[in-house]
């Protein structure tokens, strides 16, 4: 097995005020309720003194406000579901290029709102890079909160999740995820076959390796389905770091509670894992899932580099 320097590669990266970490990988106004948030500096994670709960007068307001945000997250993502509900009509393909253009079209009207609105700042430009590269790819993050796909998926119009089965039923997104051929968690095998069969087609999927929030930062113990679907399907992976000093909707964190403000979210490309390298042993049984295993740890250890 090789060593992780040369099972990795630079991930693209994209310029967004300071220099995002990473290297170029080539192959073949705040105004309103702003005014009362703590200033901007000069980079989006301001030290852990700049953010503080606010007092209790202005959370009475604060409050509110930051559960209109949510809710309109909700009246956005029933809005699409109306209109994607006659387009299941459509050829499966057109209707999932449609399907997955039009959710990541919504969220990233979300968080224009949602950075409109004073309380939340977001750079996930980062991603940028990876929108139009051709083939299949997974993109594998780090989970604090309920807000991270929706983070992702706004800046990857091809990009699919793996969700709950019971969400295709749910009447804010059953009929905008059928469309866009999102991969309900039926069981591990049908999960694994679809979304190998949706990389094959060019896919981006998107996986949170913990299978959860965060409970145990930095990281949540990696699930070994990611290894497995790497490399049945023969793709890299792409390691995205999402980086919050906000405990905002991560796991147990009620939705009424007002957090420090403003609440702060960025994303960044970290290392990208080539799935050649963890091939060369063999293709048996007992040497894939050696593979596996190897491809996991190495995501582990990353991670753990990367969020310390």
């Amino acid at each position: 097995m090789n060593s992780a320097r040369e099972t990795r590669t630079p991930a693209p990266i994209a310029e967004s005020g300071a220099r995002q970490k990473g290297s170029i990988l080539r192959s073949g106004t705040r105004s309103g309720i702003a005014g009362h948030l703590p200033t901007e500096p000069a980079t989006l994670m301001s030290p852990p003194e700049v953010r503080r709960r606010p007092a209790w007068p202005l959370r009475l307001l604060l409050t509110p406000w930051l559960l209109v945000l949510l809710a309109w997250l909700g009246l956005i993502s029933l809005s699409w579901n109306l209109i994607a509900l006659p387009l299941l009509l459509l050829p499966r393909r057109p209707g999932q290029r449609i399907g997955r253009a039009g959710i990541a079209l919504g969220y990233r009207f979300y968080w224009a709102c949602a950075r409109a609105s004073g309380l939340m700042r977001l750079d996930a430009s980062a991603l940028d890079v990876l929108r139009n590269e051709p083939g299949g790819l997974i993109i594998a993050a780090n989970h604090p909160s309920m807000l991270d796909a929706v983070m992702l998926v706004a800046r990857l119009p091809r990009g699919v999740c793996v969700m709950k089965a019971s969400l295709l039923h749910n009447p804010l997104l059953g009929a905008a995820t059928r469309l866009a051929r999102y991969i309900p968690n039926h069981d591990p095998l049908t999960l694994i076959r679809a979304s190998v069969a949706c990389l094959k087609e060019g896919g981006q999927l998107v996986l949170f390796p913990e299978g959860t929030r965060t409970e145990t930062p930095p990281l949540n113990p990696l699930l070994p389905g990611l290894g497995r679907i790497a490399l049945r399907a023969h793709v890299p992976v792409q390691t995205v770091i999402i980086e919050t000093d906000s405990p905002y909707l991560g796991k147990g964190w009620p939705l009424w509670r007002m957090p420090p403000l403003p609440i702060v979210f960025r994303a960044r490309l970290g290392e990208r894992f080539c799935i050649e390298s963890f091939t060369m042993a063999g293709s048996g049984p007992r040497e894939g899932a050696n593979a596996a295993n190897a491809l996991m740890a190495e995501l582990d250890a990353d991670f753990r580099r990367e969020l310390h």
